[in-house]
């Protein structure tokens, strides 16, 4: 028991390092360029999915894309821009988990040292 709550703590501690370690950035340039003429309402909620993607909110971020994206009213820029910016997001998200998972391979790796094993 002893020896799980080791390899348990380590693991956490490695999973809140990797993601403090780095910052992860999504560039939202395009996104806001592309609806920057757009209804007052359609604005608003780019700048919503903004605000989300700087808080790295990422799950607000993508639904909010999704359902701008549905959007039949959307020009062919604007469509693009929110696909990029979906896209941007998902590298960003699956980079992260694997940040997180090599660090915790790496410190189960070192814990099973350090016990012997």
């Amino acid at each position: 028991m002893k020896m799980f709550m080791s390899v348990v703590t380590i693991l956490s501690l490695a999973l809140f390092a990797g993601c403090a370690k780095k910052e992860q950035e999504v560039d939202t340039v395009k996104l806001e360029a592309s609806f920057s003429t757009a209804e007052p309402s359609t604005k608003s909620e780019v700048d919503k999915i903004v605000a989300s993607v700087k808080n790295q909110d990422w799950t607000a971020a993508s639904a909010s894309l999704k359902k701008l994206g549905n959007d039949a009213k959307l020009t062919e820029e604007q469509k693009q821009a929110v696909k990029d910016t979906l896209n941007d997001i998902g590298s960003k998200f699956k980079d992260a988990a694997k940040q997180v998972s090599d660090e915790a391979n790496k410190a189960l790796g070192e814990a099973q040292k350090s016990l012997g094993k």
